[in-house]
């Protein structure tokens, strides 16, 4: 590779990992430690924040599912939810009122699904182009970086109220955003996404490959329902175990740290190694971090637990576009929008499930428990399916 090509990578990478910092980091994730001065304040109650969050996760699942009919340049796409998100951050901090704060959330969810499908597809386009994928990882550790900023800056500007937390995030999106601006004026590049189609496959491998797709999209959206209510809620859940701590308000970043390392050694590992073996792993490694918040609520086991969840968080993602790709090649769009759809599915019903139950009984215990069993029969169902395709085939 030419010094030309590695500056090239390096700068797609780059700005694709703040692409994903702004519109995942901030865009969706800076609602979590945003919500408990929310509450603090009266703004909300906590089934209201649930519907919130949700909302988001709605948004993101309609606009992942927009995603095929988009003809659009990814360059684009991408400047959109760039502006889009930041006028959205500010917005939650001008505007009051459950409605238009629904609406906003709603639609950051749209421009984060937008903003992740489109610039994932130009960064990787270019790492391709300049014989660097493995530089992915990078890309991919853009929601880690942006998980981290907002809980940093959310501990910073807690002393302005909620309003002036919002304010501060969407001041940072424009900052991030300016920065990498001119990166994406590619008008050379007609790069809206497009696939070509797969090589014929036999009878029996279109069937195998099918019940893998199916295992593949069900299985996928349990590890959307098992992470989702200790993203949404880990400040408001910390707090209730541990009062008067200063700690609560650092576990957040902790997991949005964890998430930068994950993606870069998720990114490198060998390309052999069954994916539905990674996921079986990636799963079973949230599942402990889910459970050690119920089992061994203090300072430690907040702090592991964070870590837990967010190491494997991307790599989960990356992983399972590897199994799609595995499986239906380079038409493997449709079934990487269908698994994302049901990712967003147990997203949405994740924190519509948690928040009326942790009113109603004053605890997150429960929705805490079935989401990391949720978790543990994914990743024995992944090995079971694996060790299905191992079984040798009878003769005769």
């Amino acid at each position: 590779m030419s010094d030309a090509d590695r500056r090239g990578a390096w700068r797609a990478a780059l700005a694709c990992m703040v692409c994903l910092a702004v519109a995942m980091g901030l865009g969706r994730f800076a609602f979590t430690p945003a919500l408990p001065l929310m509450l603090q304040e009266g703004k909300l109650d906590l089934q209201g924040g649930g519907v919130l969050a949700s909302l988001n996760y709605l948004g993101y699942f309609v606009g992942a599912l927009s995603c095929a009919a988009i003809h659009a340049r990814a360059s684009a796409m991408v400047r959109i939810g760039l502006a889009s998100t930041a006028a959205l951050l500010l917005g939650m901090g001008l505007l009051h009122g459950f409605g238009a704060w629904g609406v906003m959330r709603a639609a950051a969810g749209v421009m984060s699904a937008w903003t992740f499908v489109f610039a994932s597809g130009w960064g990787l386009r270019r790492l391709a182009e300049t014989s660097a994928p493995r530089l992915g990882g990078v890309i991919y550790a853009g929601p880690g970086v942006g998980i981290l900023l907002a809980g940093v800056l959310g501990g910073v500007s807690n002393r302005w109220g909620a309003d002036g937390t919002w304010i501060a995030y969407g001041l940072a999106a424009v900052l991030l955003s300016a920065v990498i601006w001119r990166v994406f004026d590619d008008g050379a590049h007609h790069d809206s996404p497009t696939q070509t189609a797969a090589a014929p496959a036999s009878a029996a491998q279109d069937k195998a490959a099918s019940s893998d797709a199916r295992w593949l999209v069900g299985l996928y959206g349990l590890a959307g329902f098992g992470y989702i209510i200790t993203a949404t809620f880990l400040p408001v859940i910390a707090r209730q175990a541990l009062p008067g701590s200063p700690w609560p308000d650092l576990f957040w970043p902790l997991f949005g740290l964890a998430v930068i390392p994950g993606a870069i050694l998720g990114a490198r590992l060998p390309l052999h190694w069954d994916n539905r073996l990674m996921l079986a792993g990636a799963y079973a490694m949230q599942a402990l971090g889910v459970l050690l918040s119920v089992a061994w609520p203090t300072v430690v086991g907040f702090a592991l637990g964070s870590l837990l969840l967010g190491l494997p968080f991307t790599a989960i993602t990356l992983f399972a576009v590897r199994d799609a790709r595995r499986l239906r090649g380079n038409a493997a769009a449709g079934l990487i929008g269908l698994a994302t759809a049901s990712y967003g599915v147990g997203q949405i019903v994740g924190p519509l499930f948690a928040a009326p139950l942790a009113q109603r009984t004053g605890s997150f215990s429960v929705p805490l428990l079935v989401a990391g069993a949720a978790l543990l029969l994914g990743s024995l169902l992944f090995v079971a399916v694996w060790r299905r395709k191992q079984a040798p085939v009878p003769i005769g």
